[in-house]
């Protein structure tokens, strides 16, 4: 139990980390109501934490629901 606690919090940072780290193409005039509709394709290092943010979410979140059953 104390061992997926520890996963837990590893994971939890983890997933701040790579969420902090995404690049938003969306400048300030999005913010206030403008015309932001741009397909935006990921490569290379934003396409893999865009993947481990979602990776991450999915483990953040199933964590809890082993530790019901543990």
């Amino acid at each position: 139990m104390n061992i997926l606690i520890t996963v837990e919090v590893i994971v939890s940072l983890l997933l701040s980390l790579t969420i902090l780290l995404q690049h938003r193409a969306a400048g300030l005039s999005a913010a206030f109501g403008g015309i932001g509709t741009a397909y935006v394709q990921r490569r290379g290092a934003e396409k893999l934490l865009y993947q481990a943010s979602i990776w991450l979410g999915i483990i953040f979140f199933a964590i809890p629901i082993l530790l019901w059953y543990v």
